[in-house]
């Protein structure tokens, strides 16, 4: 196997200083083997991830905890996010070294592009479609975390899914959302809470669980749905186990893993949802309209149902799921 650019970089172009390392946004696969594994903190926000890395015995955290004496950051596909994580890596190192990894696809070529008008950066060495580079201090006014509000008083922040405008499945999931919810209701994949705040205007709702991966979304979710019904869940909605039955799940879920269409995720999804529903219970979701979800549906379903939408969305209902076989 050829050595990912991190290995490539600490192998010859660069040394690491003495001291802890904080590493962000590394995704599970990430290769890490260059860097001293006792030296090192994981700081990921995505639960699957998160999970991946503390199994492997890493130290590993959702925010940044302590001083460090060197910072790389994996770029993930958020633009705001990218920088505000670079700026980040300032503060943590307290202008030590930083070095940022990225694929063309990701904008690396154009963080960089930024970052040489702000910072003196050392070297760049180009591999697998892709860039990494390192410099040591610098300021980046500008470049730090900001909140969002959208119409409703919405508040996101970077990185989240749908952070710069209301996502078009949910608004359509949300146009027939029914009325007469009622009971323990699950939002898988509840994003910043756009949804559950809606579910939550439904009077028979005594619970609600809000279940997301994204942890920054769900802390955005806590500012959004302040309802005394609601209840937050950091944790994987493809594996999630409800502390009792639902009566109802809603769900807009996500079809990406990276850049790559999966619809395999959202059936992931409907699985859990059906594994967590009461015999009576019933499943409403958004999906885009060519993604194959009947099938998935039917199978776990008595019941499949279309509510409309739009051209671009359906809204499916399903009903009295279907036990499995362990």
């Amino acid at each position: 196997m050829s050595a990912s650019r991190l290995t490539l970089a600490l192998e010859g172009a660069v040394s690491l200083p003495e001291g802890r390392i904080a590493v962000l946004g590394a995704h599970a696969g990430y290769d890490l083997s260059a860097l001293p594994r006792e030296s090192v903190q994981v700081v990921q926000r995505f639960y699957p991830d998160h999970q991946v890395w503390a199994r492997l015995g890493y130290d590993v955290s959702v925010t940044p905890e302590g001083v460090f004496a060197a910072a790389v950051i994996v770029l993930p596909r958020s633009k705001a996010q990218a920088r505000a994580m670079v700026a980040e890596a300032l503060r943590i190192t307290d202008d030590g070294l930083v070095v940022v990894d990225g694929q063309k696809t990701d904008g690396i070529d154009s963080l960089l592009k930024s970052l040489k008008k702000e910072v003196s950066i050392e070297q760049v060495i180009s591999k697998s479609h892709g860039k990494i580079a390192w410099f040591r201090g610098g300021a980046l006014p500008g470049w730090e975390t900001s909140d969002t509000t959208l119409p409703g008083d919405f508040v996101t922040r970077p990185g989240v899914f749908s952070a710069d405008k209301i996502d078009k499945g949910s608004e359509a999931l949300l146009a027939v959302l029914p009325e007469d919810l009622k009971g323990h209701v699950a939002d898988l994949g509840a994003g910043w809470g756009y949804l559950s705040r809606a579910i939550l205007d439904r009077p028979g709702v005594t619970t609600l669980d809000l279940v997301e991966a994204d942890h920054v979304a769900l802390d955005c979710a806590r500012l959004n749905v302040t309802d005394d019904r609601a209840r937050f869940f950091w944790d994987d909605a493809t594996t999630f186990e409800p502390r009792a039955l639902c009566d109802v799940v809603v769900m807009n879920p996500p079809f990406h893993t990276g850049r790559a269409g999966d619809p395999e995720l959202g059936r992931a999804f409907i699985r859990t949802a059906a594994r967590m529903l009461k015999p009576t219970g019933r499943l409403i979701m958004v999906a885009n309209r060519h993604l194959p979800y009947e099938q998935e549906l039917s199978s776990r379903f008595a019941q499949v149902e279309d509510l409309g939408g739009t051209p671009g969305f359906k809204v499916l209902a399903a009903a009295k799921p279907r036990r499995q076989a362990r």
